[in-house]
């Protein structure tokens, strides 16, 4: 029965495949089959889930390939496929182009997430990270006739797979430290390989999730397809970076540097990318920074050892980005764009579209009740309870403030997008039937997703209540520190009252003549880390690879061209010596050889009076030699 979990990634995968290739061109064809195995995906999950199964296949010396489902893995992998349902539904009715090939790169997509999440061993994870990682890059580059789609898919694949090599650097750690490749004892290493396999692991994982210094390339992730966005940057993709931590808590325990590493990273991203959040004009760019922000808290939660806290904000992250995401590709599917400026009153002409967006925004602001902010103050209560010697002398209060200046910033970034989309129209948006490709139309199909991610966003907040958070902490990574009633209701009072001031000073800002500073532009930027990146390590690596190919061309083929002229030479010397001398000297051998075979014949008469003269002679030759030698 256990061999059966197989199916779980097996079933999608191998659908995903086929349905990739067939070139089925029926779009109702097309999406049946999708949402069918999908389907059949999330039953499978589920079951596997409650079982709690494990199955082992013989791979390499010390490492098979292993999947198992513990209640971490569970709650993650069912969370992760539901995701993917409701924005395959979605994606039905919004993704008409190459149906087919959409439905099964997806498919091969949720195939590998599954993989990742049930992964029990190094190169079980590795086998799904992979697969994840260029199906992303397929996903995001799906309108390869943009350029700017191509490029925004080979840049999240460039720069994440440039973080991937953390994993094979682990690998080779575990094994020079005497320990296995089983991702549970992966903290029996010894040090100092320990360390190293921690630093590996956390590398891959801070790339994956979108962490600083690693946060460029969700921005040019943003050019595929909205349900590409809504699935990888809420449930999968980016989540399975901070998943990832979230499996190795006594690897992390176990490794102080890497482990409050890990922690200031996370705290870091929260309030550097909230900035950025709060500074972009493209919608999308505004969801892709807070995601990194919010898996920000997730990298914290992982850093403190605060497993659980880290689970309920990536379930109430997946919930609440993922109907962002999809409300976001409704609006652009209706208008055709994604300048804030143009969605100035939207959420007056799509009242419900408007009314679900909003309670994703006051989730992501982290206004109680709602998901977020029980999943920020879960991690918030970690942070504050640490007084752990490995982040400071002073416990974790700096970690605690800079996640409460986070929490601060999500409210101020979506107060300022709440204000926005239900303002009244400006003269932009008084053109709404100018843009194009705009259909002016949100389709039927897209609404069941968007009211089930909403009323999720809204179900996930009891993640804040004992009664729920207690039994859940406690299958999936033991107790954390309880929320104090004073924090939490200074949490929502500070969300709320944020919220109001972002979206007084957004109003304000309208009627104001927009200005673009040197720190704007730099938010606008991403920090500039792109172009960091591209200075430091891809500029430095064409030009090495210009000199290569210029020695190559100069100096390794003229030493070819040469080398071969040279051999071309002495073959033609060879030739000549071999038709002139050569041919000559067996000529004349052969004619010295047939005058002595003639000589050789003379004596050869016949008459036996003339063999006997021969054999005296001889005789006689013989005894005078024996004389004169004697």
């Amino acid at each position: 029965m256990n061999a059966l979990l197989w199916l779980v990634p097996g079933l999608p995968a191998a659908a995903g495949a086929v349905l990739a290739l067939s070139g089925v061109r029926s779009r109702r064809a097309a999406v049946t089959i999708t949402l069918t195995v999908a389907a059949l995906t999330l039953v499978l999950t589920t079951g596997f889930a409650v079982g709690q199964s494990t199955v082992r296949t013989p791979f390499l010396a010390k490492a098979d390939l292993a999947l198992g489902m513990d209640p971490l893995a569970g709650v993650v992998g069912v969370a992760v496929v539901v995701v993917a349902v409701l924005v395959l539904v979605f994606a039905g009715a919004d993704v008409t182009e190459s149906p087919a090939r959409f439905g099964g790169l997806m498919l091969l997509f949720v195939a590998a997430v599954l993989t990742t999440v049930a992964a029990r061993t190094l190169p079980t994870l590795i086998l799904g990270w992979e697969v994840m990682g260029a199906t992303s890059y397929a996903l995001i580059g799906f309108d390869w006739r943009r350029p700017a789609a191509v490029t925004g898919g080979v840049v999240a694949f460039v720069t994440t797979r440039t973080a991937d090599l953390g994993l094979y650097l682990a690998a080779g750690a575990a094994l020079a430290g005497g320990g296995t490749l089983d991702l549970a004892r992966m903290s029996d290493v010894a040090e100092p390989w320990r360390t190293v396999v921690a630093a590996g692991i956390a590398a891959a994982a801070i790339g994956k999730a979108a962490q600083l210094p690693f946060t460029f390339w969700i921005s040019r992730a943003m050019e595929g397809p909205s349900p590409v966005s809504a699935l990888l940057h809420s449930a999968a993709m980016v989540a399975m970076g901070g998943y990832l931590l979230l499996r190795v808590p006594e690897l992390l325990a176990r490794t102080p540097v890497v482990g409050t590493t890990v922690a200031w990273i996370g705290a870091l991203t929260t309030v550097g990318l909230g900035l950025v959040a709060l500074a972009q004009r493209d919608v999308k760019q505004v969801l892709a920074a807070s995601t990194s922000a919010q898996l920000g808290f997730v990298v914290l939660a992982a850093g403190l050892g605060g497993v659980s806290a880290g689970v309920g904000q990536l379930l109430a992250h997946a919930a609440t980005k993922a109907l962002l995401f999809l409300a976001a590709g409704a609006w652009l599917s209706a208008l055709g764009t994604r300048r804030l400026s143009a969605l100035r009153g939207v959420a007056r002409r799509w009242p419900l579209l408007g009314a679900l967006a909003t309670v994703g925004l006051l989730s992501l602001a982290g206004i109680a009740p709602l998901s977020l902010w029980a999943g920020k103050e879960g991690v918030l209560a970690v942070a504050l309870s640490t007084t752990s010697s490995r982040i400071s002398s002073e416990g974790g209060w700096p970690l605690y403030l800079l996640g409460l200046l986070g929490t601060a910033l999500s409210a101020a970034y979506a107060g300022r997008v709440l204000q926005i989309i239900w303002s009244g129209r400006s003269p932009e948006t008084d053109r709404w039937d100018e843009f194009e490709p705009g259909t002016r139309r949100i389709e039927p199909a897209m609404w069941p997703p968007l009211i089930l991610l909403a009323l999720a966003a809204v179900a996930l907040g009891v993640l804040a209540l004992p009664a729920v958070s207690d039994p859940l902490a406690a299958a999936v990574g033991g107790p954390h520190p309880a929320e104090g009633v004073v924090e939490l209701i200074g949490s929502a009072g500070l969300a709320l009252v944020v919220t109001a001031i972002a979206w007084r000073r957004t109003a304000v800002a309208e009627r104001r003549p927009v200005r673009s500073t040197r720190p704007t532009r730099l938010l606008l930027d991403w920090f500039g880390l792109e172009r960091a990146a591209r200075a430091g390590l891809v500029a430095p690596v064409d030009r090495l690879a210009g000199l290569l190919a210029r020695f190559d061309d100069r100096m390794l083929d003229a030493g070819v061209e040469t080398a071969a002229g040279r051999t071309v030479a002495l073959a033609g010397a060879a030739a000549r010596f071999d038709r002139s001398d050569l041919d000559g000297l067996v000529e004349g051998l052969g004619r010295a050889v047939r005058r002595l075979a003639r000589l050789a014949r003379r004596p050869q008469t016949g008459q036996i009076h003339q063999y006997y003269l021969q054999s005296a002679a001889v005789v006689i030759v013989v005894a005078v030699l024996l004389i004169v030698i004697g």
